[in-house]
């Protein structure tokens, strides 16, 4: 066997469908195995992939054991000369390992090698070649230097920035993402370290490797696609904790005195600086940005307040016991609707902000005229108080945008601004998996695979002057009549700011990503179903609590309506504590959408009852509940089964 290609999968079923398709185009003509360990995955893999790559090993891990011990893991099956590592978010050419091999082949000094990586908008990752770890390297990178002196042999030597990243060098360290090595140099110096449960296994094993008598090379006469796709949240503390820890350990094996003594404090500055700033994000993320905004609110009704009662309606009073109860249930009644319109998902869109505001304020200020008159202040305090915390807040959102504090770029706002490069064929096919997940509205048009096809936009080797003409912000790449390595030469020419997608013949998915520190993205049919939308999904759970704390309350009453009364109120405490839900799936479905147990199926028969349908019936059922869902639905299924919510 010429070549073993071990891949680690964890919750990345789309990414790994397009990388093995790519894979399987580059093994042709060689004698190549390609095993793949899924760190048990919730997502699943297995069942989804295992049919389409009858050829692959697939390996099924009870408990995600880490990055480390799974390459090892697959290690033990592999019979080739070479051994790839290889992560499951890369696209790779169709010539890349014939040219690696030959580079060993040509370079019997070469213990391993890795290669040019371009992230999904073509720009080169800086990770392809580092050199190791040391503690004025590491100050330079924590500091900053290494950004601002990008080219400098100095400050910028832990991404060896001044070396030419298109041509071969000898470099220190390969990253695990594409790391291709002798069979017999893993025979002398050990696999990877499985101390290390993520980040550092391959510094560590490049260091041994020329501990050895190796030299480690990077490759630039191949370039592979990185994605991201395994969610690499870099902002996060996780994140931070186990890289900072990675590198102390990888300090503390192989670095020995003062210096592995000053290094690994500098380790645990950067830790806890690091750390601080992860710290502060995530908590205006997560919980911050509502308290934020709390405080926006009610810091504009009090301004307000104060220059309505000074310039507006001068020696009018109001009574500051009022004031302290209306303006916190004022702020509560904007932060509830400013959660149900979006405004605190993933990404921040404008218009969630404006709908939730006018929503609050046109509800509020008609509450307002049925409160008693003993109640009641100024309209003018409520408008403009709202427009004034709709003014900072939307301040606020635009400075943390731009310190990459919140994500900006939501690609649902806009709208018709994907192309599709590859034949009519190709394209039709593409439509209607965007059709499935619900897309197809955002495409504008398609890009010809052929010179001499007129039918189209333009042509895909022509994309910077198609761009002065055509307003696309995403484009996506049927590899078919386009080859992997036509689109990866294709992603490095797109004009700036413009994302791209890969399609494989034959796959079911679409993936991509922008960004080389966030996760990408995957579209498939299960972007499809309507309960996986937040929105819906946050209404279901307002209507599981409202029916529960409901049944609660009026328990007394419940006795003589519901059958089962103290199944019902344990059944509303559980739903309460969300250990269930009032309807879910007739059956448990590992396929769909994820919901906690059912109290009721959608099919309106309580779960605790024996179906009588066929499985085939109860799980279409479900797939028709996931992928149509409607909250109102739910409302009028518990209202009409309201009597038997005990059972």
């Amino acid at each position: 066997m010429q070549l073993s290609i071990i891949i680690v999968n964890y919750n990345v079923k789309h990414f790994l469908e397009q990388c093995l398709c790519s894979v399987q185009k580059a093994i042709t003509g060689i004698q190549a195995e390609i095993v793949v360990i899924d760190n048990n995955s919730t997502d699943n893999s297995l069942s989804y992939l295992t049919p389409r790559f009858p050829a692959v090993q697939f390996v099924e891990n009870k408990q995600n054991l880490g990055f480390a011990k799974a390459c090892n893991q697959g290690l033990q099956q592999a019979t080739g000369k070479y051994i790839l590592f290889l992560n499951p978010d890369t696209i790779v050419p169709e010539d890349c390992f014939s040219k690696c091999i030959a580079f060993f082949e040509s370079h019997t000094d070469a213990g391993a090698m890795g290669i040019k990586m371009l992230d999904g908008s073509g720009r080169f990752l800086k990770e392809s070649k580092r050199a190791f770890p040391s503690p004025m390297t590491s100050l330079y990178k924590l500091f900053g230097l290494s950004k601002l002196f990008p080219h400098s042999k100095i400050f910028s030597r832990y991404h060896l920035g001044h070396l030419n990243e298109n041509k071969n060098n000898e470099v220190d360290v390969l990253a695990g993402a594409f790391m291709m090595i002798r069979k017999e140099v893993l025979d002398k110096t050990g696999s990877f370290d499985e101390t290390f449960f993520m980040y550092g296994e391959d510094v560590d094993l490049s260091y041994r490797i020329q501990k050895a008598g190796y030299k480690n090379y990077y490759f630039a006469e191949s370039s592979i696609i990185h994605f991201k796709g395994e969610s690499t949240r870099k902002g996060s503390m996780n994140y931070v904790r186990m890289f900072y820890n990675a590198m102390s350990i990888f300090v503390r094996k192989h670095y020995g005195g003062s210096r592995a003594g000053f290094f690994n404090l500098l380790i645990h500055l950067a830790i806890w600086f690091r750390a601080g700033l992860t710290a502060i994000s995530s908590f205006i993320r997560k919980i911050g940005l509502p308290l934020i905004d709390a405080g926006f609110i009610l810091l504009s009704f009090w301004l307000i307040k104060i220059v309505w009662v000074s310039y507006v309606r001068t020696g009018t009073e109001y009574e500051n016991r009022l004031l302290w109860i209306a303006f916190p249930a004022f702020t509560l009644f904007y932060l509830i609707a400013a959660y149900y319109a979006g405004l605190y998902d993933r990404w921040y869109k404008r218009t969630e902000l404006i709908q939730s505001t006018l929503i609050a304020t046109t509800v509020l200020l008609a509450a307002y005229a049925l409160l008693p008159e003993q109640y009641r202040f100024s309209r003018g305090i409520v408008l403009f108080g709202a427009l004034l915390a709709f003014v900072l807040i939307s301040l606020l959102r635009w400075i943390l945008i731009k310190t990459n504090v919140l994500n900006g770029n939501n690609k649902n706002e806009d709208q018709e601004t994907t192309i599709i490069a590859g034949t009519d064929e190709e394209y039709r096919k593409v439509l209607q998996l965007l059709n499935g997940a619900g897309l197809q509205q955002r495409v504008l048009g398609r890009v010809a695979a052929e010179e001499n096809d007129s039918t189209a936009l333009g042509y895909w080797t022509k994309l910077q002057q198609l761009s002065t003409t055509v307003p696309f912000r995403e484009i996506i790449f049927c590899q078919g009549r386009l080859t992997f390595a036509n689109i990866i030469a294709a992603v490095q020419t797109m004009p700036k700011g413009i994302m791209a997608k890969i399609h494989s013949t034959g796959s079911s998915s679409i993936v991509g990503s922008n960004s080389k520190d966030s996760s990408g993205e995957s579209v498939s049919k299960e972007n499809g179903y309507r309960l996986s939308d937040p929105y819906n999904r946050r209404l279901k759970r307002l209507i599981d609590v409202s029916i529960s704390f409901l049944g609660i309350i009026t328990f007394p009453i419940q006795l003589f309506i519901v059958k089962k009364p103290f199944s019902f109120l344990a059944n509303c405490f559980a739903v309460l504590m969300a250990s269930k839900t009032w309807i879910g799936y007739t059956r448990e479905e590992k396929n769909l959408p994820r919901l906690y147990p059912g109290v009721i199926g959608c099919n309106g028969v309580p779960v605790s009852v024996k179906q009588q349908l066929p499985a085939e019936s109860l799980q279409m059922m479900n797939y028709w509940y996931a992928r149509d869902y409607e909250p109102v639905n739910d409302l009028k299924l518990l209202w009409r089964i309201y009597r038997r919510l005990g059972e």
